[in-house]
């Protein structure tokens, strides 16, 4: 597969890098960091990643703006993208001259002439750091940067299920290799604002608990303005729960009045919640996931189906 996939990147003089949309490190760094590799690598191909540019995480690169006229001309690689819907800035990807898929979710929907698809790795970033060692791309030392930051986002520093031997031994290799210095790039990653914090101590104040384990919080507009934070901001925080005794599953629901949806955000260390999500517009891996929903009444109902399959569980273990 990682054959197929340099071959193509070969074979194509554009090359147009995609991820989904309100985009984490992991998609940021994997798309950030192929481009720099192709570029290495192929220094006369015209290489670009698109998508809507992010503010929090503006840090790790820059996006590129790209006419839609070369797409007919263009080699597509979406990364980190497991639905043809959430891939920013792209509204068909027939309109490119080829396709390939680079994803570590659960696949939903199956396109690409080449598709490289593994739910066990632990980020889209590991994958191409695998795919740069097990071709002749070349590494640089900015795209192992970004790669070290996607990789340890999505795994939370090494602490989720997914991180393998062969995940440690290729950042091993990484650090190694390039002399990269992870302690500084640990700074932005985790560097907050003060508003942050505080939102944070809010949501530790007032999260519910139900009796079978679920942790939720519902924060409206209102609450999140107070906090001059923005709807993202809550999501970003999810991952501090993780340490609740009493919580087996834990989401956060926040209000975006700009783009008329409510920000759904789990996280769990033992049901598996991405099934129930799907249901709602959304999904991902079994114990992270993510959806959007229209209203607050909608919560209710996630609440509710998340708290049953918490109940299960602890009947499951009996």
């Amino acid at each position: 597969m990682k054959k197929e996939i340099y071959k193509k990147i070969k074979e194509n003089d554009i090359i147009i890098l995609a991820r989904h949309i309100g985009a984490d490190p992991d998609a940021l760094g994997s798309t950030i960091g192929l481009r720099e590799i192709i570029k290495e690598t192929f220094p006369k191909k015209q290489v670009y990643t698109i998508g809507t540019s992010s503010t929090k995480f503006k840090w790790l690169g820059q996006i590129d703006k790209v006419d839609e006229s070369i797409f007919k001309d263009a080699l597509l690689i979406v990364c980190d993208t497991p639905d043809l819907k959430r891939i920013d800035g792209i509204s068909n990807v027939n309109d490119f001259k080829d396709v390939i898929k680079i994803d570590h979710h659960p696949e939903i929907d199956e396109f690409g002439s080449v598709r490289w698809v593994d739910d066990t790795k632990s980020s889209v970033c590991q994958m191409i750091i695998e795919l740069t060692y097990d071709t002749k791309l070349k590494m640089t030392k900015y795209a192992a940067e970004r790669l070290f930051i996607g990789l340890v986002s999505d795994t939370n520093r090494f602490l989720f299920y997914y991180t393998t031997a062969d995940t440690m031994r290729l950042v091993s290799k990484l650090i190694d290799d390039t002399k990269i210095d992870f302690t500084s790039l640990y700074d932005d990653l985790y560097r907050r604002p003060l508003s942050e914090i505080r939102l944070q101590g809010y949501m530790y104040q007032n999260l519910i608990v139900t009796e079978n384990g679920l942790g939720y919080i519902k924060l409206t507009d209102e609450i999140i303005r107070s906090f001059e934070v923005d709807p993202a901001s809550s999501g970003n925080l999810v991952n501090n729960f993780n340490n609740i005794d009493e919580v087996l599953v834990w989401i956060t629901f926040s209000e975006d009045i700009k783009q008329g949806i409510i920000r759904v955000n789990a996280r769990s260390r033992g049901p598996i919640i991405n099934k129930v999500l799907e249901r709602h517009n959304g999904g991902g891996h079994k114990f992270s996931s993510g959806a959007k929903i229209k209203t607050f009444d909608e919560m209710q109902d996630i609440v509710k189906e998340l708290d049953e399959l918490c109940a299960e569980y602890k009947k499951s273990l009996k």
